[in-house]
């Protein structure tokens, strides 16, 4: 009988147990679904003019229309909070050094290395410098951005998991989003001078010049053809530095192996006379982190223009950023951006005295710091108390037991503005390269194209007015070098216009070799590989091109640079180097039979070939690698140039032996040592040679936010781990966490021909049936129409009825 009773109770507490986690899941179920957007049915709201239409198609991309642009920017805010304000909020408290607060102490290094910047206090004053009008826009978005939020029937689901409150946004929280991308697109220029810094001091002015070249041999620059000459490449030393060669301790993994190049963006123009219809073709895919959701947030609106008519703009919008078109076409003028690589931080070493307390000498003479204290909020601990000690350079950051000012151009007071706003109503190229020059944002390849067939390149954002020449000043600033004082006045920016051959290309190398090039700097221009593939690939294309043949170019994964090494790689495995080694024999016959000349998913022969430049990088430069992650975790070799696969390149060309790293008897054997450590590297862990596909190294991991910080909720909020084809080096940049943010190809005045696809989807609610729609067709690379479909969804915004004008 008290078996029985036992049994009993046993089964009715299970059952209880049952119920109660599935009332859980059902509550869980319930809150999620509640805080989906509203996407359709009338809405009353304040300050409204006139009635706005949000339209979405099937895959939840919006024409928001309305009869004002305040009425459209206020609209824009709602739709942006309800499907993307996690994400907007992510964005600012990156700027502000803010992230401790949602993810505990965890955050506190990332936030201080923020705070630095005091860009938080630097937003308050950038508002109130805006003019009244755009202050006034700027308001009205953000108005939209609070009543979306509170018009959720409960707050956004990761606000739940974090114990978190969905602060509400403000104005200034908007142009933080703009110092976010400034993090993001300028962040690695001081790792990079500290690199060159200690390069400096460790190597005699030969070595220095030999391992910093200022130009390579891929660089297709938009004045070649134009009589200039590139800078003479410089004298092979008689013997390398003293920490040439491989570190003692060998990392884990291969740094090839383990990370990809995050140096992206392509983005190219074709003139009317390059194209089927005679207007302009602009492309762009900007290349960012991949997470879940996307960066950017697709849609087209549309409101009356100044002059009385009816304005369409079209393409991708940043949540959070005051309301504008980031990239895309306004009917009469199309644009597009690459991250220009301009040198815009200069490191100023301070000298202390201990006669002279609390006081620092930088090349103005001495002066007192300013101190600003910063509370960082911890989430689950105390505040932390953080001084910023500020000289008119800009804050002090310590690396090496050295201390330097951080004078970056992020900081200038003229940094951020809304005049991106004014490309809104360009009407012509020219119109739209002199808005560029006055634009509010971090410095950019800006191209762009118009209905009658003109392109036109320039940089968009503010540049320094530099005394120095470029290259004295990609380091810290020593031995008399001035830093900049002021900026570049908008009518000195280089431009190109409707240039010869009806093209223009960009993909972060170096824009110039002539006149214009020290305007800009170099703060880490990549190789050129990649666009000089592009440049070729659209020229190969044919004489005139559609806008899908143009599309195709950004997909171009042929392996041209990484072929020069497989055939190296071949050449060093001659008959004497694989006898007796089947291993070695293995590799040379899959970079033979696995190899088809792309960076292929199925492909083992582009890995090989790839893991074998970075060998050579691992045993060349190891020993510096390690002494640079002491002054920065993201200083090396690679990030002080990213030309050094043609420094190797020479070397292994001219087999000097005063440059042989140490424990080699010849050149050879450091090839096949570069050879055996790609085997070890791939085979370490039981995996056959012929296994190792580039595929399988090259699988997407692209995640929420949530996800990463909570690997147990990952499955339900990350995208399915496709394989894909690209690498860094070919347009189609494409890595597990990194590549291809968006795909946008469009003639400004035939949008309804454009195309487009990006990762994610436009939600980033993993409940709503936009939150991956559309990233399929990014993984196969198959365009859908860049103007938002037929409408499935239809939600209005009315005025209250004492908001009406008259």
């Amino acid at each position: 009988m008290r078996q029985r009773r036992w049994k009993t109770w046993t089964l009715r507490g299970v059952a209880g147990l049952a119920a109660l986690v599935l009332l859980a899941l059902a509550a869980g179920w319930l809150y999620l679904r509640a805080s989906l957007a509203q996407l359709d049915g009338e809405r009353r709201a304040p300050g409204m003019r006139a009635a706005v239409t949000v339209a979405r198609d099937a895959a939840g991309v919006p024409l928001i229309s309305g009869a004002s642009r305040a009425d459209v920017a206020y609209a824009t805010g709602f739709v942006h909070a309800q499907e993307r304000f996690f994400q907007m909020d992510l964005l600012r408290r990156t700027a502000a050094g803010e992230l401790a607060e949602l993810f505990g102490p965890r955050a506190l290094p990332l936030d201080r290395s923020r705070r630095l910047h005091r860009f938080r206090a630097r937003a308050q004053l950038a508002l109130a410098r805006l003019p009244a009008a755009e202050r006034a826009l700027l308001e009205r978005y953000v108005a939209g951005v609070n009543d979306g939020l509170q018009a959720l029937r409960a707050a956004p689901f990761e606000y739940l998991l974090t114990s978190a409150h969905a602060r509400p946004w403000s104005a200034a929280d908007s142009l933080l989003v703009i110092w976010a991308m400034y993090i993001d697109l300028q962040g690695n220029q001081e790792p990079r001078e500290l690199a060159r810094g200690w390069l400096r001091a460790n190597s005699d002015p030969a070595q220095l010049a030999f391992l910093l070249p200022e130009a390579s041999s891929w660089d297709a620059t938009l004045d070649a053809g134009a009589g200039v000459t590139p800078p003479a490449q410089a004298p092979l030393p008689a013997k390398a530095p003293a920490w040439w060669g491989a570190a003692q301790e060998r990392p884990v993994r291969l740094a090839g192996a383990a990370i990809l190049d995050s140096v992206g963006s392509n983005n190219y123009a074709l003139a009317g006379s390059r194209s089927a219809s005679g207007a302009a073709i602009v492309a762009d895919d900007m290349h960012l982190g991949l997470q879940l959701p996307n960066i950017w947030y697709r849609l087209a609106l549309r409101f009356p223009d100044p002059k009385g008519g009816q304005r369409r703009l079209a393409g991708v919008s940043l949540p959070g950023a005051p309301p504008s078109i980031i990239v895309g076409s306004n009917g009469q003028v199309a644009w597009a951006f690459t991250n220009s690589y301009a040198d815009l931080v200069d490191l100023v070493p301070l000298d202390l005295d201990a006669g002279r307390p609390g006081q620092v000498r930088t090349p103005r003479g001495w002066e007192t710091p300013a101190s600003h204290v910063e509370s960082i909020a911890v989430k689950g601990a105390p505040a932390e108390r953080f001084v910023v000690r500020e000289t008119s350079l800009g804050p002090i950051r310590e690396a090496g037991g050295r201390q330097y000012a951080v004078h970056w151009i992020a900081h200038h007071p003229d940094a951020i503005n809304l005049n991106h706003l004014k490309l809104e109503t360009a009407a012509s190229v020219e119109e739209a390269l002199g808005i560029a020059a006055i634009n509010g944002i971090p410095a950019q390849n800006f191209v762009a194209g118009d209905a009658a067939g003109n392109i036109g390149w320039t940089i968009a954002g503010l540049l320094p007015r530099r005394a120095a020449p470029a290259f004295a000043s990609s380091f810290p600033l020593e031995n008399g070098v001035p830093t900049w004082s002021a900026t570049l006045a908008p009518g000195r920016y280089p431009r190109v216009l409707n240039p010869a051959g009806g093209q223009i290309t960009t993909a972060n190398s170096r824009q110039l070799m002539g006149e214009g090039a020290d305007l800009i700097g170099d703060g880490g221009f990549d190789i050129g590989a990649r666009n000089r593939q592009l440049a070729d690939g659209l020229r190969a294309l044919g004489p005139k091109l559609d806008v899908r043949q143009a599309w195709g170019a950004a997909l171009d994964d042929r392996a041209i640079f990484i072929g020069r090494w497989r055939e190296r790689a071949l050449g060093a495995l001659d008959p004497q180097a694989l006898k007796d080694q089947p291993q070695r024999a293995e590799f040379r016959r899959l970079l033979e039979s696995s190899w088809d000349g792309h960076a292929s998913v199925g492909s083992v022969g582009y890995r090989l070939a790839r893991n074998t430049m970075w060998a050579f990088n691992e045993l060349l430069f190891g020993r510096a690698n390690k002494e640079l992650a002491a002054l920065d975790p993201k200083a090396t070799l690679a990030s002080a140039t990213s030309r050094w696969p043609e420094v190797i390149e020479r070397l292994l060309d001219t087999r000097p032996a005063g440059w042989l790293p140490p424990g080699y008897a010849d050149w050879r054997a450091v090839e096949l040592a570069a050879i055996d450590r790609v085997i070890q590297d791939l085979t370490k862990d039981g995996q056959a040679l012929d296994q190792a596909t580039w595929g399988r190294r090259n699988t997407a991991a692209i995640a929420h936010p949530i996800g990463m910080a909570v690997p147990a909720l990952a499955p339900l909020l990350g995208a399915p781990a496709d394989q894909l084809a690209g690498d860094s080096n070919m347009p189609r940049v494409a890595g597990p966490k990194f590549g291809q943010s968006e795909r946008l190809t469009v003639s400004p005045g035939r949008e309804e021909e454009g195309l487009y696809n990006m990762p994610g989807g436009q939600s980033g609610h993993p409940l709503s049936p936009f939150f991956l729609a559309g990233h399929e067709e990014w993984v196969q690379a198959k365009p859908v129409p860049l103007l938002p479909g037929p409408a499935k969804h239809t939600l209005r915004f009315v005025p209250y009825m004492n908001d009406r004008g008259p």
